[in-house]
């Protein structure tokens, strides 16, 4: 496969997918950039990729409903071409959504899951961030309270601006 350039905030991603195992912040990076593009063609794919991250971030919390239900969806929005346009081996991946909700339904507990790459320069790039990073590619989920629970330290105050001004704009 010739050399691709992919979106940063999706090679973002892939590293803390696989380097911090950070699924709270892979869900925010590529949330950002699916908002800022709107009318993407894989716009979809990017809704899976992040159902993929909350799925797994749900499930290391032993939030097996909320994991099952992010999962399901990603399953449902993800297809085999899309994710090879982005340079993942898009079946692979989608038995791997499979697997994942399978474990859930059985309430197993959390393993991570590497993604499947079918472009190698993509994953030698992000592996290449990991280890100037000083991250190991693909080590196991830290179980850190920081790590786990990311999202009650995150600020919040802009989301509650925001609901709060349209609930007053709503009101006139």
């Amino acid at each position: 496969m010739p050399f691709k350039q992919y979106p940063a905030a999706y090679e973002s991603f892939l590293y803390e997918f696989h380097a911090t195992r950070d699924y709270f912040e892979c869900h925010e990076l590529l949330e950002e950039y699916w908002k800022e593009h709107p009318g993407d063609p894989l716009g979809p794919t990017w809704v899976g990729l992040i159902q993929l991250a909350v799925g797994s971030y749900h499930h290391r919390r032993k939030n097996y409903r909320g994991a099952l239900k992010m999962m399901r969806h990603c399953r449902q929005r993800l297809t085999s071409e899309r994710l090879r346009e982005l340079g993942l081996e898009g079946a692979a991946l989608l038995a791997l959504a499979e697997e994942r909700i399978a474990a859930l339904e059985r309430m197993e507990p959390f393993e991570d899951i590497d993604l499947p790459f079918a472009d190698q320069e993509l994953l030698a790039r992000v592996m290449q961030t990991a280890e100037k990073e000083g991250q190991r590619w693909g080590a196991s989920s830290s179980m850190d309270d920081q790590l786990i629970n990311r999202h009650t330290l995150r600020d919040r105050s802009g989301v509650i601006a925001a609901r709060e001004a349209a609930a007053k704009a709503k009101k006139r």
